[in-house]
C-alpha cells in the first residue's frame, strides 16, 4: 500500500486512497461553497454515523476539496454534500440536501432502499441514495495475469450480457451465480469451444438499475460511477466483493485465451436532462461535467438520453483517461468499445473538432497501448464517422457491412457490389488509411436491433412490452421472415431460415475485419421480434440454454466457420499487413455465374469470386446466390502446381452434417459447373500444397 506523506495528503490523488494510516479523500468542485464528508456504517443507514464538515481554508486547494482521516479501512461506505449556488441560469445546480456519490469511486453501495425519484425532489437523500466504498485495488492476487494483446488478425469478438448469458433457469449454474460475473466464469469452456477469442461485455459499469420509463434498466447504457464494477452482477455479497470476482472473470477468461473488451459510456450519465435526479456529477461541478446550451439551464443532448458529457473539458477528460488507465492496469481488461464515440469529438459547445483532445489523450497514452480501442463512430444527434474517426489505434463498427449484407441476403435489388466492398474490409471507407485489414469491425446483429434469429423471421419490429406503444426502436431492419411472421411449424420455412443464419454467419465471419457475433445468435435466440429490448430483463433478453440442444446444428455450422477462419494463412511480421496489401496478396477474381463475368447490374442476386491465401497455401472459391431459383456456377477448373483439386467445404443448402464439412473430409469437385440452390452459398477450397496436410493457421 502507498503511504500519504504531509504534503501528499492534499489533492492527488483524487477519489479514496487507502494507506497504512487511513484514508485521503479528494473531490473537484469548483464553485461549491461548503462541502461535507459523509461515513456510513451500513448500506441501510438512513442518516451517515460521521459528518466531517471540510474548512475551506484548511481542506480546499485550488478547486480541490481534500482530507486525511485516520484508521478508516476498505470497505468504508462514504458519500459527499455539496452546497453553493442553485443558478441554473449559470449552469450551477448545487443542492447541500442531496446524497453525493464520488467520481472517482472505486466500488459503489446500492441500498434496498434507493429511489432514484428522491433525488429529483427536494430534501436529504441519506436513507435512499447510492454510497461509494472505500476500495484498495492492491489488495488482490492477479497470479502472474497481464492483458492478452491478442492481434486484431486473430481476434473473433463475442458481444453478450453479463446477466443475460447465465440469468435463465437452463444455464445449469447455482441459483445464486445466475446472472453474475461468477455465473459467466461456468460458461469460459462453452465460449472457447465455440473459438471465440474476445468478449465484448455490454455495460458493467455501476448504472442505475431503474432509470428505465417504464422498465427496469437491463442494458446498464446509463452509468453513474465510471471506476465501479456494477454491482449486482456479484455473486457474493459486500460492497467489495463485486471488484474481486470482476478480476475473478477477468482472470479465467485470460487462462482461456479470451479477451475482456469493455462497452464503455463516457458519452452521458444517468442524471438526464433538467428534470433528472442529483446523483454525483450535477451536484459536484455541473457546468463542468457536462455541455450545456447557450441557455445555461438547458442540456445539450446528443445522446437522446438528455445529456452528454463535456468529454473535452480538461477535468473530464482526466476523468476518462483515469477511468481507462484503472480499467486496464488494475482490472486487467484487455479493450473498450466506445458507446457513441462520436460525442467524444465535440467541443463545449458541441461542435465536432478536427483533432478532438480526449481522443488524442486516450491514443498516446501509453499505460494506454496495445489496448483494443473500438469505435462507434456516430451519435444520436447525426454526427457519422464511419471511416473518418481521428487517430490511428481506433478500430470502428462498421454499420455499412451491416447493411448491405442484410440487404445481399435479403434479396434486395443493387446490393451485389455493395456486398463485395464489404467482403474487402471496405476499401472504399478504409482503404485510405493504410490500416490493418481488421480495421472494420463487421457484424450483422448486436445488442440493439434484431438477433439473427429474429432478422429471418420477423417484417416487422414487436417491442409492445417496451411499453411505447411499439413506437421505439429502428423501423428500418432489412429484415425478412422468409414467409411467416414469428414463430412456425412449417418445416420448409424453418429450413429456409437455417438457410439465411448461415449465409450470414459465412459472410460476416470469413470477410475480411475482425467479425463479431452477437451472444445467442449461434444457437437462434430469439427477443420474439423486439428490437429494442434495453428494458427486458426477462427471457426475451436472456440467453435459454436449451436452444443449443434445439439448434445444434447451427451451433455445430457456427463453431467449425470460425475454427475455418482460424485457420487462415497469418503472416507474422512487425506489423500487420494493411487492408491493401492483403487484397494485393489475394489475387481476387470476380465471377458470375460465369467465370469472370460478374453481375454488377441492378437486379443481380448472384456473385462468385476466387482468391488465394496470403501465403498461397490454397485457394478459396465461392459462389453465393441470394436469387429464389437455383443457379449454375462454373468452377474454375485450370491445373496450379501441388493441386489437389476442390473440395465441397461449405454449402449452406445441405442439412447437417453436410451443410460444413473440415477440408480433410470434404467431398471432392470433380465437374466444371456447381448447383447452388436458392438463397444460399458454397464454399469451395483447394490444397496448393505439394503435400495433403489440412488446412491449419501458421502463426
Amino acid at each position: 500500500m502507498s503511504v500519504l506523506t504531509a504534503e501528499t495528503r492534499r489533492t492527488a490523488p483524487l477519489g479514496a486512497t487507502v494507506t497504512d494510516e487511513g484514508v485521503n479523500f479528494s473531490v473537484f468542485s469548483k464553485h461549491a461553497t461548503r462541502m461535507e464528508l459523509l461515513l456510513f456504517n451500513d448500506a441501510l443507514d438512513r442518516r451517515p454515523a460521521r459528518v466531517i464538515p471540510l474548512d475551506a481554508r484548511q481542506h480546499r486547494t485550488y478547486h480541490y476539496w481534500h482530507i486525511f482521516v485516520p484508521n478508516l479501512r476498505p470497505g468504508q461506505l462514504y458519500a459527499y454534500r455539496a452546497d453553493g449556488p442553485f443558478a441554473p441560469e449559470r449552469g450551477q445546480r448545487f443542492d447541500g440536501e442531496k446524497v453525493l456519490l464520488d467520481p472517482y469511486g472505486l466500488a459503489v453501495s446500492v441500498p434496498p432502499t434507493y429511489d432514484r425519484d428522491a433525488a429529483r425532489r427536494p430534501g436529504d437523500t441519506a436513507a435512499t441514495a447510492m454510497k461509494s466504498v472505500v476500495a484498495d485495488p492492491s489488495r488482490y492476487d492477479w497470479e502472474g495475469d497481464t492483458p492478452l494483446r491478442r492481434p486484431y488478425v486473430e481476434t473473433v469478438i463475442y458481444e453478450l450480457h453479463v446477466r443475460g448469458f447465465t440469468q435463465h433457469p437452463s444455464a445449469g449454474v447455482a441459483a445464486h451465480k445466475r446472472g453474475t460475473y461468477a455465473g459467466l466464469i461456468e460458461k469460459i469452456p462453452y465460449l472457447k469451444d465455440l473459438g471465440v477469442t474476445a468478449v465484448e461485455l455490454l455495460p458493467i459499469f455501476q448504472f442505475d438499475p431503474y432509470d428505465a420509463p417504464t422498465r427496469v434498466n437491463y442494458w446498464g447504457y446509463q452509468p453513474i460511477s465510471f471506476f465501479a464494477p456494477h454491482h449486482a452482477y456479484s455473486s457474493r455479497p459486500g460492497p467489495l466483493a463485486v471488484v474481486d470476482e470482476f478480476r475473478d472473470m477477468v482472470k479465467a477468461l485470460h487462462r482461456a485465451g479470451i479477451e475482456v473488451i469493455l462497452d464503455v459510456v463516457y458519452n452521458h450519465t444517468t442524471e438526464g436532462g433538467a428534470d433528472g435526479p442529483t446523483l454525483c456529477y450535477r451536484g459536484l461541478a455541473n457546468d463542468f461535467y457536462y455541455i450545456l446550451e447557450p441557455d445555461r439551464s438547458r442540456y445539450a443532448d446528443y445522446t437522446g438520453c438528455g445529456n452528454t458529457l463535456n468529454a473535452n473539458q480538461p477535468i473530464v477528460r482526466r476523468l476518462i483517461q483515469d477511468s481507462l488507465r484503472y480499467w486496464v492496469t488494475e482490472m486487467h481488461v484487455d479493450g473498450f468499445r466506445f458507446d457513441l464515440a462520436s460525442i467524444l469529438s465535440r467541443d463545449e459547445s458541441g461542435n465536432p473538432l478536427p483533432n478532438p483532445p480526449v481522443l488524442w489523450d486516450i491514443e498516446s497514452d501509453p499505460l494506454l497501448a496495445g489496448t483494443k480501442l473500438i469505435a462507434e463512430a456516430w451519435d444520436a444527434a447525426g454526427l457519422y464517422q464511419v471511416g473518418r474517426f481521428v487517430g490511428d489505434a481506433w478500430q470502428e463498427w462498421n454499420g455499412r457491412a451491416r447493411d448491405d449484407i442484410r440487404r445481399f441476403i435479403k434479396g434486395d435489388v443493387h446490393t451485389v457490389s455493395g456486398l463485395a466492398t464489404r467482403l474487402l474490409g471496405s476499401p472504399d471507407i478504409y482503404g485510405h488509411k493504410e490500416r490493418e485489414a481488421e480495421h472494420s469491425i463487421n457484424f450483422v446483429t448486436c445488442h440493439d436491433g434484431f438477433t439473427l434469429n429474429d432478422l429471418v423471421s420477423y417484417n416487422d419490429k414487436h417491442n409492445e412490452a417496451n411499453g411505447h406503444d411499439n413506437t421505439d426502436g429502428a423501423n428500418d431492419n432489412n429484415c425478412w421472415n422468409c414467409g411467416t411472421e414469428g414463430p412456425t411449424d412449417n418445416a420448409d420455412i424453418e429450413a429456409l431460415r437455417n438457410r439465411q443464419v448461415k449465409n450470414f454467419m459465412v459472410l460476416n465471419l470469413l470477410a475480411a475485419g475482425t467479425p463479431m457475433l452477437t451472444m445467442g445468435d449461434e444457437i437462434r435466440r430469439t427477443q420474439r421480434g423486439n428490437n429494442n429490448a434495453y428494458c427486458q430483463d426477462n427471457e426475451i433478453s436472456w440467453f435459454d440454454w436449451t436452444l443449443l440442444e434445439r439448434h445444434a446444428d447451427i451451433h455445430r455450422f457456427v463453431k467449425l466457420l470460425m475454427a475455418f477462419r482460424q485457420s487462415r494463412d497469418i503472416i507474422t511480421m512487425d506489423r500487420p499487413l494493411t487492408l491493401n496489401e492483403l487484397l494485393d496478396r489475394a489475387h481476387i477474381e470476380w465471377h458470375g455465374i460465369k467465370l469472370n463475368q460478374p453481375d454488377w447490374g441492378e437486379h443481380s442476386h448472384s456473385l462468385a469470386f476466387t482468391f488465394a491465401s496470403v501465403q498461397a497455401r490454397y485457394l478459396i472459391h465461392g459462389m453465393l446466390n441470394a436469387y429464389w431459383d437455383p443457379l449454375t456456377f462454373e468452377v474454375p477448373t485450370s491445373p496450379q502446381p501441388g493441386d489437389r483439386g476442390w473440395r465441397r467445404v461449405i454449402d449452406t443448402a445441405l442439412p447437417s452434417p453436410n451443410d460444413f464439412t473440415p477440408w480433410e473430409t470434404a467431398p471432392p469437385v470433380t465437374s466444371a459447373s456447381y448447383l447452388v440452390q436458392p438463397r444460399s452459398m458454397a464454399l469451395l477450397v483447394r490444397s496448393l500444397e505439394q503435400r495433403d496436410s489440412s488446412i491449419r493457421a501458421r502463426r
